[in-house]
């Protein structure tokens, strides 16, 4: 039966939202309205004529309401098979009910607000789920509707269709009920297993989105948005270019972590999620400049991250208008808060770039999971930089304290093992070279050092007579970051080699000992943090 005209509805509602509007669409098309306390008391208020829900079951409601609406008649005028059962309902007395429209106990708005285990009980609703799913098991020959956005659906389709329904909207709403009832008991079973102390985390998705491909060509991938949060990065909105690739999202997302806790104007430029280039300052373009200069071969094809809008100055840093091509900056995604018109102007001139508007400050995760073969590690997210800035070693430095930060933010983002080198370049604190995602540290301090001198051979401009000097005088005002202990002295060694004078790591090394006294030795200085960043 494609179509079913609605000549009976059941209404009972938590969410009153729209809901006299629309019973008032049903009742002017002559359709029987049975109804429930509240929502029977807000249908008469608004004029409309209601049957109580007891002339239909027999029953008055009880318990405090808890029972109300479970039935054999009720059940029954849901489920039976309108064809195949029609001569036992006839008999049974039954008469057929043709939509019902329920939402259920607000469960997880009391959870919100605090509730105690005793309220959280009572909105355990059983008589919704059971009547949405009875009608949804029928919609062949019922429509059921738990959403209130979709009345004004039902509403449009009932006045093209002579009061009719269609079995492509029966079966839309359908999954929707299922999706809903889902859900809604995945809530109560883990909130009333968090009660008891046991971790039982339930997740849903929807609004799959297929992207072109995965991390490679023969990958098959798709974006999704979790159902129930309140802010995704799936709600980016996606100003100009190309569709996101997985990479790209991937990609973006280290790129918002990396800003989202710097100061001033702070820009990020992100290649495989780790932060090739990082500075914060006062100046929007001179802080891209030299996040940009962190590294100039990495940044080709890179993800670019602002904590701030974008003005056109900045974005012209990127010369997308040069007449000779090899002078434009090449960059997948650029993503702030917010855009001047002048600035998007400007990058539309490159049509595959991809302009992206999320705020950094919306990126709030409070948990961290990895799905591992049918496993999930779960964890708390790494918010918090150090517990201190003690000095370890005979040597003292004074580094300052934003510096310090901007070190550990740095490294915080970088994969493991991770090494960040920051220093001062004036007002602004830039990441001068790192080091990461190798298997030993010995490499990775040796990758960040050797492009510190690699950067500041860039931008030398002096005589040649003065280079030393200047690479020491710059390598000796750094501060290189670790995210976890030095187990031996060798980095130590490195360090000093390379003219670094100061060290922030987090300590708790069984070889501490012989680490600092290889600092002293050598009169460096070196303090701990006592607060591990791995990133795996």
């Amino acid at each position: 039966m494609d179509k079913i005209k609605i000549k009976r509805a059941l209404i009972s509602v938590s969410d009153k939202t729209g809901i006299d509007e629309f019973a008032q669409v049903l009742s002017s098309m002559g359709c029987e309205i049975i109804s429930t306390g509240g929502t029977k008391k807000v249908l008469e208020e608004a004029g409309i004529d209601v049957v109580d829900i007891s002339k239909v079951t027999g029953n008055p409601e009880a318990f405090g309401g808890r029972m109300k609406t479970i039935s054999f008649q009720i059940e029954s005028a849901l489920l039976y098979d309108r064809e195949k059962d029609a001569d036992e309902a006839e008999k049974l007395g039954i008469r057929p009910i043709d939509m019902v429209i329920c939402n259920l106990y607000p469960f997880g708005k009391v959870k919100d607000e605090g509730a105690d285990l005793g309220t959280l009980v009572e909105n355990i609703d059983i008589g919704g789920p059971t009547m949405l799913r009875a009608a949804a098991k029928n919609y062949k020959y019922v429509t059921v509707i738990t959403d209130p956005y979709d009345y004004q659906r039902v509403e449009d389709e009932l006045a093209e269709n002579d009061d009719q329904i269609s079995l492509d909207t029966r079966f839309y709403l359908m999954r929707k009920v299922f999706n809903h009832t889902a859900d809604y008991d995945a809530l109560i079973a883990s909130t009333m297993d968090e009660t008891a102390g046991e971790l039982t985390p339930r997740f849903a998705f929807n609004q799959a989105k297929e992207l072109r491909y995965g991390e490679n060509g023969h990958q098959t991938a798709f974006f999704l948005r979790e159902k129930k949060a309140k802010d995704s990065l799936f709600d980016m909105e996606v100003l100009h270019g190309k569709e996101l690739s997985f990479n790209n999202i991937v990609d973006m997302y280290g790129a918002i972590e990396s800003v989202r806790d710097l100061q001033n104007n702070g820009v990020a430029v992100i290649k495989h999620t780790n932060p090739c280039g990082l500075c914060e300052g006062p100046d929007q373009r001179k802080a891209f400049e030299l996040a940009w200069a962190g590294d100039t071969v990495s940044a080709f094809g890179s993800v670019i991250a602002f904590n701030a809008p974008v003005g056109l100055e900045a974005a012209q840093f990127l010369n997308l208008d040069a007449e000779n091509k090899m002078e434009r900056k090449f960059v997948e995604v650029m993503i702030a808060p917010d855009f001047s018109e002048e600035a998007l102007e400007y990058l539309y001139q490159h049509k595959n770039l991809r302009v992206v508007k999320f705020d950094p400050q919306r990126l709030t995760p409070a948990v961290d999971i990895k799905i591992l073969f049918n496993t999930a590690l779960y964890q708390t997210t790494d918010n918090k930089l150090l517990n201190k800035v003690e000095y370890v070693t005979e040597k003292k430095a004074d580094i300052p304290y934003d510096l310090a930060r901007f070190g550990l933010i740095a490294v915080r983002q970088l994969k493991s093992n991770a090494i960040a080198v920051a220093r001062k370049n004036g007002e602004y604190n830039q990441l001068l070279g790192m080091g990461c995602g190798q298997p030993n540290r010995v490499n990775s301090t040796q990758l960040a050092l050797k492009k510190c001198y690699e950067n500041l051979d860039m931008e030398f401009s002096g005589v040649e007579a003065e280079k030393e000097k200047y690479f020491a005088d710059e390598m000796a005002k750094a501060v290189l970051t670790s995210d976890a202990f030095f187990p031996f002295a060798d980095n130590i060694d490195f360090c000093n080699e390379y003219g670094i004078k100061t060290i922030l790591q987090p300590g708790g090394s069984i070889r501490d000992k012989s680490v600092i006294k290889r600092c002293d030795e050598l009169g460096m200085a070196m303090a701990f943090t006592a607060v591990r960043h791995f990133k795996h």
